[in-house]
């Protein structure tokens, strides 16, 4: 129970209140609302305060288990071929910190982000805030037609990043959350992108991997071939292995690669 506890880094009820009423006095606010919100919490304690801010509280047993998280996803990499490229944080503060500047750069990017309001510390503990978007859904809760109309739209946006010469690094559909129809990126990781086309690639099969389990094998390649070329496709394929050992993505990873090899021998042939 101890060591399960210090996993999921939860946090006692003393230090959030502290949290809380630092909130309460950042934003001039006599008494706040405070909503929790169903999650494992291997990350951050994530709670909703007034129906406007979303708050993540980051501990210090969250930043280890990012930095276990981390050293078995770089073995991972390794396991593909290419050097690793996930990177960790030494403070509940740097994660704070490296999550709003993630979202303000998708931002300026044009891509949909909850807005990024700050990053600061109390006790020790990191605290990111966003906007709170309501009545969202994340994009696996949707009907197939939805997700299949949103398909290229996922890829239009990771091109987008991507041109930027930045990269996501943990798009899974939770990750992609709908709103009145158009689709928000949230929970960007912590990657080395400068130069490393390797964290691209598995961005993209990243999003094929998503889509996979929703559309289908055949439409998640018709969307990425919008998009991205059949080479960058054929890129992505060598990290589709990789992404199925995550336990985060469940798809058929043997019908991605077949509708990619079908692609790449039709356009040899074309």
């Amino acid at each position: 129970m101890r060591l399960r506890r210090l996993v999921r880094g939860r946090i006692d009820w003393p230090e959030l209140e502290t949290v809380i009423k630092t909130i309460a006095e950042r934003y001039d606010r006599d008494e706040v609302s405070v909503r929790f919100l169903e999650a494992d919490n291997w990350l951050s304690t994530p709670m909703v305060v007034d129906e406007d801010l979303f708050v993540k509280v980051i501990s210090k047993q969250n930043t280890m288990v990012h930095a276990l998280f981390t050293t078995g996803r770089n073995i991972g990499a390794f396991s593909a071929g290419t050097e690793g490229f996930f990177e960790s944080f030494q403070t509940p503060y740097e994660m704070a910190r490296h999550e709003l500047e993630a979202t303000r750069e998708m931002r300026e990017l044009g891509i949909n982000t909850p807005e990024p309001v700050e990053a600061f510390e109390v006790d020790g503990f990191g605290v990111v805030v966003l906007e709170y978007l309501p009545d969202f859904r994340p994009l696996d809760e949707l009907d197939p037609e939805s997700e299949l109309g949103l398909a290229v739209d996922l890829f239009d946006a990771l091109k987008t990043l991507h041109d930027a010469g930045l990269a996501h690094g943990d798009l899974r559909a939770e990750n992609v959350l709908i709103l009145d129809a158009e689709l928000f990126f949230i929970d960007a990781t912590n990657v080395n992108s400068e130069g490393n086309n390797s964290i691209r690639w598995y961005d993209l099969a990243c999003g094929l991997a998503a889509l996979e389990p929703l559309i289908g094998a055949r439409e998640a390649v018709d969307a990425a071939l919008a998009v991205y070329s059949v080479d960058e496709l054929l890129n992505a394929m060598d990290f589709l292995s990789f992404v199925k050992i995550r336990p985060d993505h469940d798809f058929e990873a043997a019908a991605l690669t077949s509708e990619i090899e079908k692609r790449a021998t039709d356009s040899q042939r074309a």
